[in-house]
């Protein structure tokens, strides 16, 4: 049984939002998850991440062997990594950010060591690919 939370929101000064944080949580990553990973990716994330299955048990699932199971891994982690950071309006990264928690544009100074990701250029900053032309003579 989920617990709902009860939020204040301060922009209108005295109302309150309610919501299934967690569970909302739970149901955007795993749709997310889904729509962008290809299907044999996904049942690799659904079975080692989502079900907890040791990489033998999904190596003997799957018919691949350790090396190509484990590069698929690492190749999902950092595409999903991506699509979680990057996700709009509301990222599933930072978890405080999306439970409701301060909002962070820079990160603290005992984060230092850790490379942040790079935020994708928007639209309206992007000039659009123009080809040198020459004359024709």
């Amino acid at each position: 049984m989920g617990k709902v939370r009860l939020d204040a929101l301060p922009v209108t000064g005295g109302s309150y939002c309610w919501g299934m944080k967690d569970e909302e949580f739970v149901a955007d990553f795993c749709l997310v998850s889904k729509r962008a990973l290809e299907e044999p990716e996904y049942l690799l994330f659904k079975y080692h991440f989502l079900l907890g299955a040791d990489w033998r048990l999904c190596c003997r699932r799957l018919g691949m062997d350790r090396g190509s199971f484990f590069h698929q891994l690492y190749r999902i982690e950092q595409k999903l990594g991506r699509v979680y950071r990057e996700l709009r309006p509301h990222a599933l990264f930072p978890l405080d950010e999306y439970f409701g928690g301060t909002v962070r544009t820079e990160l603290p100074e005992s984060y230092l060591n850790v490379r942040q990701m790079p935020l994708p250029a928007r639209a309206e900053q992007r000039r659009p690919l123009r080809a040198p032309l020459r004359k024709v003579a």
